[in-house]
């Protein structure tokens, strides 16, 4: 008798046991995975009844939570909704939360570390928590003078930084979307809605095209081509370089021509700033003959290529492949193949080339204020690399100014605006005959004080190259009050 009582005592205290370390592990090991959680609704419930806040442009908000009457407190409101539905994302009740109101959730929630004492003291007094504001670094003139160059039908990214800083003054992209259809409080309307966004031809509410799509370069990518070109000591700004109208990829049968919208053509020999400037396609494959694939790796690496970036939302990793055949090394070498960027990533390289090779994190957040205005947190420049020595960083600005000048972007000239830029086409190679249309470069080339990307996606050739060497003029006008 004595032995069964003993036995069911230890078999309670070892539930008791168990049941203790559960409720720890929930409280003090688990609790934040579990509060992130997509499928916990009733952390997002509470989380709605909660003074969210603001996200600010200009020191005006474009995302705020205001009182209303219901089943919660607050309701998320957008302002200009499809100008900037790209940075703030969406706060939904059905579907959870992106971008901005995704990764700087704690800190418009009031649950950042900057904001413990904060919460002390709110304990104590039981006052309700506040979440603090983010301002962005974004020009909200700029912001919108840009998004108006996207024409609607079409799909397209603009973006402005500063090569000294990383700030990120506008980024903008069409097709976009109104965050209000997907902050509604009823769940059923919330996902009616959604279905009906994901219907739209080239949008996902859950992706920032500027940081996620994946898009051949063209030609753009020639700017490592120039770095690695010059690294090597075999090509300078001088060299004569065979340029014949077609040319076989390496061990194939398979000709490639040269760019047909330039003056290629008149040069079966040339100087190697003519190639950049005419944006000739045969000389980069022979290039990466004798180069081989090596020194495009080393490039593209130490310009962010397969590296993580956060700006705070996270860049996808664009991509150089790591082993390609000779003959696909000699379509990546001009931004085709299994080449594929970001629009960011491209815009960093034109960052690095115009800050003298070393380039700045980029970067959405100028800062984090207290609902008592005292500020938290304020961002700083930070080196994200230094690609290339100062050198060929200057060598490279002297060989984009050719583009401007006589080649490819005579364009996007500025009457007094020293201009480096390089134009990229790639062919989408499905049988549509559409391209993807680029541009990037910063001005002025001499104390470079922009940073430009413009990419407009599977559209017609005319069409595509009409809104990027253009639109760069018109940009650099407004910034440049030309």
């Amino acid at each position: 008798m004595n032995q069964a009582i003993r036995n069911t005592w230890i078999a309670v205290m070892l539930l008791f046991v168990l049941s203790l370390g559960a409720l720890s592990y929930v409280q003090f090991f688990a609790a934040k995975d579990l509060n992130a959680n997509p499928l916990n609704n009733r952390q997002l419930f509470k989380e709605f009844d909660l003074p969210r806040g603001a996200i600010l442009v200009d020191g005006k908000p474009i995302a705020e939570s205001v009182p209303t009457e219901g089943q919660f407190k607050y309701q998320r409101v957008y302002t200009d909704p499809n100008l900037y539905s790209h940075l703030t994302g969406f706060y939904s009740l059905t579907n959870s939360s992106t971008q901005l109101e995704s990764v700087m959730n704690d800190e418009l929630t009031g649950k950042s570390q900057d904001q413990f004492f904060d919460r002390m003291i709110n304990l104590f007094s039981g006052k309700e928590n506040e979440g603090a504001s983010v301002e962005l670094t974004i020009d909200g003139k700029l912001q919108k003078f840009v998004y108006g160059l996207i024409p609607d039908g079409t799909r397209g990214t603009i973006i402005v930084s500063e090569p000294k800083t990383g700030n990120i003054m506008a980024m903008a992209s069409k097709p976009s979307y109104d965050t209000n259809l997907l902050a509604v409080h009823s769940s059923k309307q919330a996902a009616s809605n959604m279905k009906e966004l994901l219907t739209v031809p080239g949008l996902s509410p859950y992706r920032n095209p500027a940081i996620g799509n994946l898009i051949a370069p063209g030609s753009t990518f020639k700017i490592f081509d120039m770095v690695a070109g010059l690294e090597s000591g075999k090509y300078k700004a001088d060299t004569m370089l065979a340029n014949p109208p077609t040319i076989k990829l390496p061990g194939t049968n398979t000709s490639l021509p040269n760019f047909e919208g330039g003056n290629c053509a008149a040069r079966p020999e040339a100087t190697f700033a003519y190639i950049v400037a005419q944006s000739c396609n045969t000389p980069f494959v022979k290039m990466s003959e004798e180069l081989g694939k090596e020194p495009f790796q080393d490039v593209t690496e130490r310009f962010g290529f397969g590296q993580q970036v956060e700006i705070p939302m996270r860049v996808v990793p664009s991509v150089f492949p790591q082993n390609p055949s000779p003959d696909e090394l000699g379509l990546s070498v001009i931004g085709q193949k299994d080449v594929k960027a970001t629009p960011m990533q491209m815009n960093m390289a034109a960052m690095g080339i115009a800050n003298d090779g070393v380039i700045m994190e980029p970067n959405l957040i100028k800062q984090v204020i207290a609902p008592d205005l005292r500020v938290l947190s304020e961002s700083k420049p930070k080196e994200f690399s230094t690609a290339v020595s100062k050198d060929i960083a200057d060598k490279v600005t002297d060989l984009m100014r050719g583009p401007i000048k006589s080649g490819t972007a005579v364009r996007a000239q500025v009457p007094g605006l020293d201009i480096a830029a390089k134009t990229g086409t790639s062919q989408l190679g499905d049988g549509s005959g559409l391209v993807n249309s680029w541009i990037t470069g910063f001005a002025p080339a001499d104390d470079p004080q922009v940073a430009v990307t413009i990419v407009f996606e599977k559209i017609d050739f005319k069409t595509g190259s009409s809104l990027t060497s253009p639109n760069l003029k018109k940009i650099l006008e407004a910034v440049f009050n030309q």
